[in-house]
């Protein structure tokens, strides 16, 4: 908990009491369906909670964004995101059922009111966000094949509505065509080792009518 208040020293008493109570809820939730690997949970808001987090570096999100959160998985990094702006809606989406049981849990064990959770291929999703954020879940060319018509037209923001993606290694080869993709390494918001090799695309997506 330390190293969220270290990064975002400027938190609500909310905010801070509803991270503190994430590793309790996850731990629990952990030893009933497995989600999180005990190495993650050991360190999750090293792992999890932080990398999620670093969206909120990249951008502050104005009241009222919608934003998607592409196969969360555990819920990240819908949750913390969710935490830390309680004033845009966040849609967790999975394909994997027991997943999204976690993050139910998780979500009503906070009492967050900005997050619904659809058990889904994000394919069949038929909304529109102004962005849509996810870790690492599938390769660029992938990803934009399955949101397709997903990215709302009008933007609240100086940074374009569109993809948000956390991901790590050498993206070259999958962001080849992608020629507005920008790239941000983490260990610019970031000090610790974990951060080194991790990174965040923003690719704008233009609204096709």
């Amino acid at each position: 908990m330390d190293l969220i208040l270290k990064y975002f020293p400027d938190l609500t008493e909310d905010q801070i009491n509803k991270f503190r109570k994430l590793e309790e809820l996850y731990q629990d939730w952990n030893l009933k369906i497995n989600v999180v690997s005990r190495k993650d949970i050991d360190e999750l808001y090293l792992r999890h909670v932080l990398h999620s987090l670093a969206i909120a570096k990249f951008i502050q999100f104005k009241d009222g964004t919608r934003i998607m959160d592409v196969g969360t998985g555990g819920g990240f990094p819908g949750i913390p995101l969710a935490i830390m702006f309680p004033n845009c809606q966040f849609h967790l989406v999975d394909s994997i059922a027991k997943k999204l049981k976690v993050v139910n849990e998780v979500v009503e064990g906070l009492g967050l009111t900005n997050v619904k959770t659809t058990h889904t291929r994000v394919e069949e999703i038929n909304e529109t966000y102004d962005f849509i954020v996810s870790r690492a879940v599938a390769a660029m060319p992938t990803f934009v094949r399955w949101i397709k018509g997903k990215v709302a037209k009008k933007s609240l923001h100086e940074i374009k509505n569109g993809v948000i993606y956390l991901k790590g290694g050498d993206l070259a080869d999958e962001l080849e065509n992608f020629s507005t993709a920008q790239i941000f390494e983490l260990n610019q918001y970031f000090d610790e080792d974990f951060f080194e090799t991790k990174k965040i695309v923003h690719l704008p997506i233009k609204f096709k009518g």
